[in-house]
């Protein structure tokens, strides 16, 4: 039987969890939050109130694992919790491996959004990272950190996903309050989106095939943010959404190239956007 932990068991973690557990692997999660044990005990067969910044008690949960997800989130954007809760957590896993060679395979739920700017332009795993902000040198630190600890027994896999949405996180409800309002920009940028199911799907594919390396996860269908929005009224019966057509500055404006999970034998459930 396999044993599995999961360290931040959030929107993508709660969901990885149950899909593993029906399958009949142990499973083991983490959070920070003592009032979630309850709502855990339905997907876990163990559940630890652990941060990744204590590594005695991160020691603890990783003991007799053998796949660890690590799909963590930094409950705000200030750069030291940031940095707290990716590198750190990243630093006492990596530390630990020696004392748990029982650890086969690490996945990481990273973000395509390190690729930055490229005006639009197809990327692939092999193009060179550009964070846009301090934020994103720390998640592409936590990156290397992980890989580093790649041996021939141990894969380090990292899953740089889109834009997730899913139940309960439906892209019609992240946007429909803007509806009706005039937005900066003509709306030109690429927007990269990745569906639940796909994620979990993919992670299990990445257990079960033993993955190593970078692999992007992003669905097929990449449109901009000008169309995506206009479907999103258009099907939902909302105002109208206007632009004020002034040159903008994007951050993240990519086309993501999936081939390599594909060449993998990996196959999207839900390649095109549901909207």
């Amino acid at each position: 039987m396999k044993n599995v932990a999961i360290i931040g068991c959030g929107y993508v973690g709660s969901k990885v969890a149950h899909h593993w557990k029906t399958k009949g692997f142990t499973v083991t999660v983490t959070t920070t939050k003592p009032d979630r044990i309850s709502e855990l005990e339905a997907i876990a067969d163990r559940i630890s109130i652990v941060k990744g910044d204590d590594p005695t008690g991160l020691k603890t949960v990783l003991q007799n694992q053998e796949v660890i997800l690590l799909s963590i989130g930094a409950k705000t954007r200030e750069e030291s919790i940031y940095r707290n809760t990716y590198l750190t957590t990243a630093q006492n896993l990596v530390h630990l491996l020696s004392e748990l060679p029982e650890i086969r395979q690490i996945i990481y739920t990273g973000v395509y959004s390190l690729y930055g700017d490229r005006n639009g332009d197809l990327v692939d795993e092999s193009f060179p990272v550009s964070p846009t902000s301090i934020r994103g040198q720390i998640l592409w630190e936590t990156e290397n950190m992980l890989l580093s600890a790649a041996t021939e027994t141990r894969k380090i896999c990292i899953l740089r996903l889109g834009g997730i949405y899913g139940r309960d996180r439906e892209i019609a409800k992240i946007f429909k309050r803007m509806a009706g309002q005039t937005l900066a920009g003509k709306g030109a940028n690429i927007s990269n989106w990745v569906h639940l199911d796909d994620i979990v799907s993919a992670i299990d594919f990445a257990r079960e095939k033993q993955l190593g390396g970078i692999y992007n996860l992003v669905c097929d269908e990449q449109i901009t943010r000008r169309e995506l929005l206009d479907r999103v009224c258009k099907n939902h019966n909302l105002p109208v959404i206007s632009w004020d057509e002034q040159e903008t500055n994007y951050l993240y404006n990519i086309r993501v190239s999936t081939q390599k999970i594909k060449d993998a034998g990996f196959q999207f459930i839900h390649p095109q956007l549901i909207v």
